[in-house]
């Protein structure tokens, strides 16, 4: 079972992937992890991307595709795997399609967790995180007992920048721009499958399992 999982920042698909990668003994491939994998084993392909990430560049298409690619050759892709955060350009899916219909494979589904705009800006603008231990709140969902005040060691809860306001817009306009061609281009392969994200996260496992259920993905 060969999985891409699509969805906004915020939308849970760390939650999801983690769900699905248990559930149908598929690893979950995250690029950011495979980028600080390959960077923190000095590796050839690391040494590249690292000198883009050194200057606050984009790494480009190629490397990222020749580090995902490395990751698929992996032996613990033989029976599928589940890609997040890759590919985020429609030139990244085609290298996908064309590493794996050379080894006689191809993507099953692909996945969207589909939120709301406005879920999502809710969502990331409240989260809050304690500047000490780490602990996570939201000022909605899941406050504080005494506002500003971490339940567990009693320093500061904060804001990260990612979690701005403004940060969370650029972040969602960045988003839309390059998914939505990927959407296009999966939903012409008749393989994308939206899920509702804005409900619970039981919910919304069960629906990307009946979705794979309808794609009739064998695992």
């Amino acid at each position: 079972m060969n999985l891409i999982l699509l969805g906004p920042p915020g939308a849970g698909k760390g939650t999801q992937a983690k769900l699905i990668s248990s559930n149908f003994k598929v690893p979950h491939i995250s690029t950011g992890d495979i980028f600080r994998a390959n960077i923190s084993q000095n590796t050839e392909l690391g040494i590249r991307a690292k000198q883009y990430m050194d200057k606050g560049l984009l790494v480009p298409d190629e490397v990222t595709i020749d580090i995902v690619k490395d990751r698929l050759t992996k032996d613990d892709c033989k029976d599928g795997f589940l890609l997040d955060g890759f590919p985020r350009t429609v030139k990244q899916a085609e290298a996908l399609d064309e590493f794996l219909n050379k080894n006689g494979s191809k993507v099953d589904a692909s996945i969207l967790i589909d939120v709301p705009k406005e879920n999502i800006f809710e969502r990331m603008t409240g989260r809050r995180v304690c500047s000490k231990c780490g602990a996570s709140y939201h000022i909605k969902f899941n406050p504080t007992k005494v506002e500003g005040i971490c339940d567990l060691c009693g320093s500061a809860v904060v804001q990260r920048k990612d979690d701005s306001e403004e940060t969370v817009k650029e972040r969602l306009d960045v988003y839309d721009k390059q998914t939505q061609p990927l959407v296009d281009y999966y939903k012409s392969k008749k393989v994308l499958k939206p899920v509702d994200g804005a409900q619970d996260i039981n919910k919304v496992f069960e629906d990307i399992t009946n979705a794979l259920r309808e794609k009739n993905v064998k695992w």
